[in-house]
């Protein structure tokens, strides 16, 4: 039976010592959760705001649609927004919006008026060329899941959850009571971000809700996505391209379909560990060699890592426990 007590360890210190003011941590297998807890003012059932771990649930809403042969990689964003792309020589597609290539120019994460900021002409480089993190890239996403499922592209995004039972997924702002401490202060007004549901960055979730996804994810049965869909998933998109901030090259990782693989990165045990952190602190991270995932969920406005806190450690201590 794993043993995942250095992990939950880890946890337990960054809350009772700082920065964490709060935090829930889950493990799962393909079978299923294995280790579930929270820590300070938390419940395990609680609701966090995700931040980025939203692009992959996205994304995979984005991958059932290229099931049904609605969309595929290559599909322009100009299918679903045809004015898109004015002052742009270049084709902006689905695969470059979801691995960061596309160019779009990044306005701060509050901002408003996002279909109105995607139109916006010119662009930070041609698309395909360079790597650059967007969230406002998924705005263009959700145009084409919306273009290809004829229905709001939210409902395709809950619709991830139910078919591995996971019933939490959520763009209400309400449902937690974790909102990030400090974001004012890191340049973020945060009722004005939730208010704007964002497709790269607006959803919440309970740990268990993310467990599901990744249990289904290891077990690679369908139940979630399609075992070729899985592996395409997975496909580095970011290989040989020059890595702009803040994603330089030393960290060790590509863009794939929405996932960042840490293939290489020099801080870890392992080295086919892929998932995606949030603005706030939120991990959500699978190993499959290991048959592991595990989701930290927290509410540190601009993340821990500028109090010195190295995720990479939680990283290790469930690979060893794996």
């Amino acid at each position: 039976m794993p043993i995942f007590d250095h992990a939950f360890d880890w946890t337990r210190r960054a809350v009772d010592r700082g920065p964490l003011p709060s935090a829930v941590l889950g493990i799962a297998t393909a079978d299923g959760t294995v280790a579930l807890d929270a820590f300070g003012a938390a419940s395990v059932d609680d609701h966090y705001p995700l931040f980025s771990v939203t692009k992959p649930i996205v994304g995979l809403a984005a991958l059932h649609q290229i099931e049904q042969g609605r969309l595929t990689p290559d599909t322009p964003l100009s299918a679903a927004l045809p004015e898109f792309g004015a002052g742009r020589d270049d084709v902006v597609r689905l695969r470059h919006l979801v691995s960061h290539t596309s160019g779009i120019a990044e306005p701060p994460l509050d901002a408003q008026g996002l279909r109105a900021l995607l139109l916006q002409p010119g662009r930070d480089f041609a698309a395909g060329t360079a790597s650059r993190y967007s969230t406002l890239a998924y705005e263009g996403v959700a145009a084409l899941i919306e273009h290809a499922s004829g229905a709001p592209w939210e409902r395709s995004v809950t619709a991830v959850g139910e078919r591995v039972g996971a019933t939490g997924f959520t763009f209400d702002a309400e449902a937690s009571r974790h909102a990030p401490i400090e974001a004012a202060e890191q340049g973020v007004d945060y009722a004005q971000f939730a208010a704007l549901r964002h497709p790269g960055a607006g959803l919440l979730a309970r740990a268990e809700d993310l467990l599901a996804v990744g249990s289904a994810l290891l077990r690679d049965d369908g139940s979630l996505v399609s075992h070729a869909a899985n592996e395409a998933m997975l496909r580095p998109l970011t290989s040989g391209l020059p890595k702009l901030e803040p994603y330089p090259a030393s960290r060790g990782q590509d863009w794939a379909f929405t996932w960042n693989v840490r293939h290489s990165a020099p801080g870890l045990l392992a080295k086919d560990t892929y998932g995606h952190g949030g603005w706030a602190g939120t991990e959500f991270w699978i190993t499959p060699s290991l048959g592991v995932c595990f989701v930290l969920l927290t509410n540190v406005g601009g993340g821990f890592g500028r109090y010195g806190v190295d995720a990479d450690q939680l990283h290790n201590a469930v690979a060893a426990g794996a």
